[in-house]
């Protein structure tokens, strides 16, 4: 077998090879994005028809059901779809500081608490460093084994001794490197070759392996986006590191639904569970203020309450401002035009400020309903009773849209209080006693307001 070195340029951003520098990558557009990388091709001389015969299944073979492991942190094991899975390959992603590090030190502690054997890898920081974390969020476990590493092949030489290890993290992939690759720790290079022999060894040894991941400033995972579809769950923190409140949401999940989200508290002794998050993303105060009103949603599989907030105010700029926290802004553009072409609301030359209360990120389009109504709410100074819910997609002619799930929404505000929900017509009977207003258009929420 013979080996040369082979010199290429790599995009950062996608992965892309170039046999020379560019200023910009041609494959997806990014500027200054290309690194040279020194990697070494091997040649050799396989011998004719030397490939052994595939193994072929056929569906109603009977298989054994994929076996759970749970962490004992219901919101982390909601978000898994039921806990860990032998051999499964987890990608946990977030900004800095907001809590990753510490929500896997205390699913370390609970799965000792189980008897598991569990080991710690990190690259970022020192004994001492994880030490303190572990104390001052009161976790004092002998069972957790620690070890701060940054090459490949020292990690595969520690899971080779130790045997009865059945979950491992790795803190964080961009740092390790391995050594028969010819660039830094953190490139494309690196992080694919990585991450494929790691999660190769997960399968072949059956223990559960969970990477935690760099984010970009755009907010996705840094590295290739390959990364993401080796894994088998990617999951990100939402939430702004000023808030108490965190969300994880589950992009990917080849062992449960995808979209799921857990909600937890972040306090001195580490990350708490909210078991009911509606009740925290609902407002506090009994006053009813313009602007104001409460969207039913679905995250995932969980029925959610939160609060929507908007403001319109008069502007002297030749374009108004608008500004967005937790949607979408072309849609708000899109709902604005809506309102001024079919109910003459204009709000065109006013600033628009428009807020999902509680730091979670909305995208399912059932909130058009409860966003236009705020916005008449906010444009027309008429406040909103708090008694009232609403949940519907809006067409660009006003009309309003059936949305999914619809009882799961009705019983979760049933269960908080609330006595109507205004939304598009059901035809179907609920079990749930609350009042269904019915709106086929945008119109007749002018009469309910």
């Amino acid at each position: 077998m013979s080996k040369k070195l082979i010199q290429q340029y790599v995009c950062q951003q996608c992965g892309g090879i170039h046999n020379k520098w560019n200023g910009k990558c041609f494959d997806c557009g990014a500027w200054n994005s290309l690194v040279q990388e020194v990697t070494e091709k091997s040649k050799s001389f396989l011998a004719k028809n030397a490939a052994n015969n595939l193994l072929v299944h056929e569906l109603d073979e009977n298989v054994s059901d994929v076996e759970r492991i749970s962490t004992t942190i219901c919101e982390f094991d909601r978000v898994l779809g039921g806990g860990l899975v032998e051999g499964g390959a987890i990608l946990l992603g977030g900004d800095p500081g907001i809590g990753k590090s510490t929500l896997v030190l205390q699913m370390l502690s609970r799965l000792c608490e189980q008897g598991r054997s569990v080991l710690y890898l990190s690259g970022e920081e020192s004994f001492q460093q994880i030490k303190l974390r572990a104390s001052r969020i009161g976790i004092s476990q002998n069972g957790i084994k620690i070890s701060c590493v940054t090459s490949l092949a020292e990690i595969k030489a520690t899971i080779a001794q130790l045997e009865d290890v059945k979950f491992i993290v790795i803190d964080s992939i961009q740092t390790i490197y391995d050594e028969h690759i010819e660039s830094s720790p953190g490139s494309v290079s690196q992080v694919k070759s990585c991450t494929f022999e790691l999660i190769r060894l997960a399968k072949q040894k059956g223990f559960t392996i969970l990477f935690i991941g760099h984010v970009t400033k755009e907010g996705a995972i840094a590295g290739p986006k390959v990364l993401e579809h080796m894994v088998d769950t990617v999951l990100y923190f939402e939430g702004d590191r000023g808030m108490q409140y965190r969300m994880i949401r589950a992009i990917k999940n080849r062992f449960g639904p995808a979209n799921e989200i857990a909600v937890f508290e972040m306090s001195d002794k580490g990350l708490n569970e909210v078991s009911n998050p509606s009740k925290y993303f609902l407002p506090t105060s009994s006053q009813q203020v313009s602007g104001s009103c409460i969207f039913a949603g679905i995250e995932g599989t969980r029925p959610l309450l939160l609060e929507v907030q908007a403001l319109c105010v008069p502007s002297y700029l030749p374009s108004p401002r608008r500004a967005v926290v937790g949607w979408d802004t072309n849609r708000l553009a899109m709902l604005i035009a809506v309102l001024n072409s079919r109910l003459n609301i204009n709000i065109l030359d006013k600033e628009v400020y428009l807020n999902m209360v509680g730091g979670l990120k909305v995208t399912e389009p059932a909130a058009d309903l409860a966003v236009v109504a705020s916005l008449i709410s906010a444009s027309k100074n008429i406040p909103i009773s708090n008694d009232y819910i609403f949940f519907g997609e809006v067409g660009l002619s006003g009309e309003v849209r059936s949305v999914s799930q619809t009882e799961a929404r009705l019983l979760e505000a049933e269960k908080l209080g609330f006595k109507y929900a205004v939304a598009p017509k059901i035809d179907k009977n609920f079990s749930c006693k609350i009042g269904v207003i019915a709106v086929n258009h945008i119109k007749d929420l002018l009469k309910i307001l």
